[in-house]
């Protein structure tokens, strides 16, 4: 059976790391005759769905990424096999065993229906990647931004990485990230918190840091984009000495910074790990170092009264008073997570009201509730 990957660009990053590891695969952008693979999100889910019902093609359909691996027996009502996790292990394993028409109960790492009981089966989850040991992207096929670490130790109510990729952070060596970024001109870093590189996640390794970027600072004509997108950076690994590093080694002169909220109550409630004293000092420490804080807040949290709400505002209007940006996000319940049947928050009309203002001056940018998103003006 022929082998292709159901491509969109907002899962390019996904079938770049995988492809290299199904080099017979193709990229499609509709459903054909074959093995179809598919990388999806929640946002996505319901539309590619749809897509997988209709297909009308003489397919096996196979899902990984975060909405599958979170809710595998939804997916199992479309798909018939789900990748749970980590891709690069599984699915060359799984898609050998479909074209041999093996055992899938022998596949670790997946999910699928039984054909007599309906049943769905979860084989043993499988170990975690050593990211050493698969290559970023192929430089002939499909590129991504280099990704420089994988999994999370904190615990957001919110968030899939740490139940899709582990608590335990997992780095790719400075020889490898070198290696790969000679394919690329400007090099961009995938990581849920790019200043925690070389380190367990909570306690910062700076020196690590500055490693990897002095060793990538040496290659010729090349521009770094460090903790910004499509990566961030934790408030309370923003510091004198980490930003520093940035001014020192690279070319972006902002710093993407996860503070979702400027209620302390409900960063304690979320299991954030940090305090809204550690988000201004961030943002203080990088306007004194001429970095601008792109800072992200999380609107809609279950239990945010209008009080925590107007407490984040607050904080919105000091960064972007102070020369900040903010990007706002309405709540997804993420299957897989705490909050995964979590009614979101209502946003109150007077935060909705002040959030606009901000937006229409081109100080933030993003969602606060559902089906609303303004972008900034073109300058």
């Amino acid at each position: 059976m022929d082998v292709h990957f159901r491509y969109s660009k907002k899962n390019s990053y996904s079938f770049a790391v995988l492809s290299p590891l199904l080099p017979e695969a193709g990229f499609v952008d509709k459903p054909v005759d074959g093995i179809m693979i598919y990388s999806f999100t929640t946002r996505q889910a319901a539309k590619v769905f749809m897509e997988v019902k209709n297909a009308g093609t003489d397919s096996v359909f196979i899902a990984g990424g975060p909405h599958p691996s979170g809710a595998p027996e939804e997916t199992l009502e479309y798909f018939d096999y789900v990748v749970i996790g980590e891709g690069e292990e599984t699915l060359p394993e799984l898609v050998k065993t479909v074209q041999e028409k093996g055992d899938p109960k022998k596949v670790p790492g997946i999910a699928y229906r039984e054909a007599e009981t309906g049943k769905v089966v979860m084989t043993p989850k499988r170990p975690y990647a050593n990211l050493d040991s698969y290559p970023c992207f192929d430089p002939h096929k499909l590129r991504a931004p280099i990704e420089i670490s994988r999994g999370c130790p904190w615990g957001c109510k919110y968030c899939q990485t740490p139940r899709l990729f582990g608590r335990e952070v997992r780095h790719r060596s400075i020889d490898s990230i070198v290696k790969n970024a000679g394919y690329y001109d400007d090099l961009r870093f995938i990581a849920s918190n790019a200043f925690g590189y070389g380190s367990d996640g909570i306690h910062p390794r700076f020196d690590k840091v500055e490693k990897l970027l002095s060793a990538l600072h040496k290659l010729p004509d090349k521009k770094i984009f460090f903790g910004t997108f499509p990566s961030e950076v934790r408030p309370e690994f923003v510091t004198d000495e980490s930003v520093e590093l940035v001014r020192k080694y690279c070319a972006n002169d902002s710093l993407s910074v996860g503070v979702q909220s400027g209620s302390d109550r409900i960063l304690k409630e979320i299991q954030r790990g940090h305090t809204v004293g550690d988000s201004i000092s961030a943002v203080e420490c990088c306007l004194e170092h001429e970095i601008v804080p792109a800072v992200d807040f999380i609107f809609g949290l279950p239990s945010e009264t209008e009080e925590d709400q107007e407490k984040s505002l607050n904080l919105v209007r000091w960064i972007c008073k102070k020369g900040g940006t903010v990007r706002a996000h309405y709540l997804t319940p993420l299957p897989g997570t705490p909050y995964a049947s979590a009614v979101p928050s209502e946003v109150s009309d007077q935060v909705r009201r002040e959030l606009g203002k901000l937006a229409l001056g081109g100080k933030l940018t993003g969602y606060w509730e559902k089906h609303r998103k303004i972008e900034k003006k073109p300058s």
